[in-house]
């Protein structure tokens, strides 16, 4: 799965949140869809390592932020999910 398609899986659950359909979704989708974006973030880090030109740099540093940001939602998606789930 490529990082567009996760970000658009991440997108519909945030979707399903707001239409409050959050008990759908569970814990374990959003884990799948934060491990994709972690083994990801790892593979950018790794292609940064090994870059050359600073072009290229700039755009896997810009991946990498895109990444970061997607975790950072996904782990806030994760626990509203517990929340409803509680209630």
């Amino acid at each position: 799965m490529g990082l567009e398609s996760t970000t658009e899986k991440l997108d519909s659950y945030f979707t399903r949140l707001e239409k409050g359909k959050a008990q759908k979704i569970k814990p374990t989708h959003v884990e799948k869809i934060m491990k994709k974006l972690e083994a990801k973030a790892t593979a950018l880090r790794s292609d940064l390592e090994v870059a050359t030109k600073e072009t290229k740099k700039q755009r896997l540093q810009q991946k990498i932020d895109l990444v970061s940001e997607q975790l950072d939602r996904a782990r806030w998606l994760r626990e509203q999910i517990a929340e409803a789930k509680k209630e």
